[in-house]
């Protein structure tokens, strides 16, 4: 008895690796902070760009564009197609808007399919005097609307769009023999509506890459710093309890080495039993093993049949990752139970998603007289429960999650 117990404790020292803070059985929730934030704050960026792209585009086609169709509609070659292309585009923009400010945007090409028609409506629709107007609102407007319909996209698919336009607008110039003047006037167009829809687009793609960057490179260090806080915590609290426990072994080891305790007497065997599982489950705690509490009961089991006690383990079920003061807390009042068991043991173990029920059945030592009411009380989140009729005594510890 006194060799297990001594050979325990020169272990021990040796027999502790770093604590882990906690389960390691899916994401923690550490993890998913660290997934969570630059989600979060790239969808934070991503809005506040959507809600520019949309009052450019709808301030720009209701300040400018609809002013200057109201001004000059009587001189339009087909008045009714510009304004009825101002009032589709209008709405048009106006749907997407909202379902983009809402996450939901409209399917992409259906909608640019509609704006690029309207597009060559208008530029055939306005005539060669306000070709190079206000009046044709498709020249500094659409482009923003192009804008809207491929967010979220890659910048081709605008690219290609604002080249469409760039191309009805030559097709529309060149059909009135233009001048020097005129081509110089519609290369100057195309680069300021071309220009501006792309950088807005591309910049707000970039601003928003680069806010999730830095929004997970932020949430990993706060979790590093957690992780390192909690490590270092559960480090101390580990080196506090081993030099609790130790004191304890050593005092039983030092009584034994000066002969005041006797190793023949029961009670002194139960204190060296207690001892050296309290001692191996301490360093069973922190073995990398899959199912933490049942190694850490093995090993006060295996410990319990070293010293002559036939003792069954029965384990149903899958565990649930458990932080370690729980296993503690679920472990430590059966352990001590053990120590004291005679002639035989049940010890069984039932995991459930959310629960997790330790049970130990032994003989009852003072017989008949010692039948009582059950007892039951509250450890943190862990209820413990012992009860005893005269024959056996039966005792349970439970964790609801």
């Amino acid at each position: 008895m006194a060799a297990d117990l001594g050979a325990t404790a020169d272990t021990r020292a040796a027999s502790v690796p770093a604590p882990r803070p906690g389960p390691v059985d899916g994401p923690t929730s550490s993890e998913q902070s660290v997934l969570a934030a630059p989600a979060a704050v790239a969808e934070a960026s991503d809005r506040g760009a959507r809600i520019v792209a949309v009052a450019i585009a709808l301030a720009w086609h209701v300040a400018i564009g609809l002013p200057a169709v109201l001004a000059t509609r009587a001189q339009f070659s087909a008045p009714t197609v510009v304004l009825g292309g101002w009032v589709l585009v209008a709405v048009a923009g106006a749907v997407a808007g909202i379902r983009l400010l809402r996450g939901t945007p409209l399917p992409p090409w259906p909608l640019a399919g509609v704006l690029v028609a309207v597009d060559a409506a208008v530029f055939a629709a306005v005539g060669e005097r306000h070709l190079f107007t206000a009046a044709n609102w498709v020249w500094g407007t659409l482009g923003w609307f192009f804008v809207l319909a491929m967010w979220g996209r890659r910048v081709g698919g605008l690219v290609a769009l604002l080249t469409t336009h760039a191309m009805i607008a030559l097709v529309a110039v060149l059909a009135y023999a233009p001048s020097a003047a005129d081509l110089a006037r519609y290369t100057m167009y195309v680069y300021g509506t071309f220009t501006l829809p792309v950088a807005v687009f591309a910049g707000s793609a970039v601003i928003v890459g680069l806010a999730r960057d830095r929004a997970a490179a932020a949430a990993a260090m706060h979790t590093i710093a957690a992780e390192r806080a909690a490590a270092e915590q559960g480090r101390q609290e580990r080196r506090d309890r081993l030099a609790l426990v130790g004191a304890a072994a050593g005092r039983v080891l030092g009584e034994l080495a000066t002969g005041e305790a006797d190793p023949a007497d029961p009670e002194v065997q139960s204190r060296c039993v207690l001892a050296a599982a309290r001692l191996r489950r301490l360093i069973a705690e922190s073995d990398d093993v899959p199912d933490p509490l049942l190694h850490e009961l093995r090993a006060a089991v295996d410990l319990a049949e070293r010293n002559g006690l036939p003792i069954d383990l029965v384990a149903i079920g899958n565990p649930p990752p458990l932080p370690v003061e729980i296993r503690r807390r679920l472990a430590d009042p059966l352990t001590s139970l053990l120590a004291d068991a005679r002639g035989w043991a049940r010890l069984t173990v039932v995991f459930g998603p959310d629960e997790v029920v330790v049970s130990l059945v032994t003989p009852d030592r003072e017989g008949p007289d010692a039948t009582g009411p059950p007892t039951e009380h509250q450890d943190g989140p862990v209820q413990h429960l012992y009860e005893r009729d005269g024959d056996i005594r039966w005792a349970q510890t439970r964790w609801s999650g």
